[in-house]
């Protein structure tokens, strides 16, 4: 099958690689579509991988086409969404039932072989059917979006809060796009990138603007979210916390970034400041939201690239350009 493979930090191309079989439990997806976001560009750095070569994505959907032993709830033909988080179950974290902080974690297209590709293996437990009206083609969007329901699992956001969002790429669209639905009185979106905003804006958002001095809120905001990794604008989120509010780090930042906190602020104010790691119990929730259409592919979705163009698609997301971006075999 072809394949996009990272072979080495910056190195990104299609090859022929071994197709994929099921071992018990697991079952092979004919990929439809594959998502990009900012944990790819993480790997073609040559920071989340274990090791390279790797074929990234972990965001997918496709049809199952076929299954090994022991798989008894899919059947060929399924139209699935596939969860990519592969946790051991064994380890304290597991035990607890954090699973998201594994620590043997792994997740498809991260540290296995992942969806960029023809075909792709998942264990059977990380499928979900998709309803009849999903397009098997915007069901990619539902990863991140599951990604969204843990973030605002950790929030545990009270009515009526004034919530402010760095960042309007994907990610900060769908936490603007929960916070309406989660009883926000108001939701501010920063972002530099003027396109970006007005995709916010077209989302309805309270106000898109590019620095929180241009918003009229001297005491600031009970909900802070960074859906951007950017250690400038961490470091200005966190200093626009409201007295008793709290901050989510929610979007991926690099190993080495570092922001500086006030400790007497955080004690005098009771402010949280708080994190959310991928996907936690959320992933088929956020399959109900999205079939319930709490997300507009239309929107949402900026480009559909072939597989062969997956180079073309990481330069584009890389540089800002677009929102969702996806490759199709």
């Amino acid at each position: 099958m072809k394949a996009a493979v990272i072979s080495a930090p910056g190195i990104v191309s299609i090859e022929t690689v071994d197709d994929p079989a099921p071992g018990p439990g697991e079952v092979v997806v004919q990929v439809a579509a594959c998502g990009l976001c900012g944990t790819d560009l993480h790997i073609l750095q040559g920071e989340f991988a274990p090791s390279l070569p790797i074929v990234p994505g972990h965001e997918f959907a496709g049809e199952v086409v076929a299954a090994g032993a022991r798989v008894n709830e899919l059947r060929i033909g399924d139209r699935v969404a596939v969860d990519p988080s592969l946790y051991c179950n064994e380890c304290h974290y597991c035990r607890l039932g954090r699973n998201n902080l594994c620590e043997r974690y792994a997740a498809i297209g991260v540290t296995t072989s992942g969806a960029a590709a023809e075909y792709a293996v998942a264990p059977a437990a990380n499928c979900v059917r998709l309803p009849d009206h999903i397009r098997s083609e915007d069901a990619p969007l539902i990863e991140p979006l599951s990604c969204a329901v843990r973030g605002y699992d950790v929030l545990r956001t009270p009515m009526a809060a004034h919530v402010l969002i760095y960042g309007s790429g994907t990610m900060g669209l769908m936490m603007l796009e929960l916070a309406k639905r989660t009883g926000a009185v108001s939701v501010d979106v920063l972002d530099i990138n003027p396109q970006r905003l007005a995709t916010a804006r077209e989302l309805g958002c309270t106000h898109a603007v590019a620095s929180a001095d241009e918003i009229d809120r001297p005491r600031g905001w009970d909900v802070v979210i960074d859906a951007t990794g950017s250690e400038r604008a961490i470091q200005d989120a966190i200093g626009r916390v409201a007295r008793g509010g709290t901050y989510l780090q929610f979007g991926v930042a690099d190993y080495a970034a570092r922001a500086t906190i006030e400790p007497y602020r955080i004690y005098n104010q009771e402010i949280t400041i708080t994190g959310s790691m991928a996907v936690l119990h959320s992933y088929e929730r956020a399959v109900g939201l999205f079939a319930a259409g709490v997300l507009d592919p239309e929107v949402f979705i900026s480009d559909r690239l072939p597989l062969t163009d997956y180079a073309t698609a990481l330069q584009r997301f890389g540089a800002g350009q677009g929102r969702k971006i996806l490759v199709a075999p």
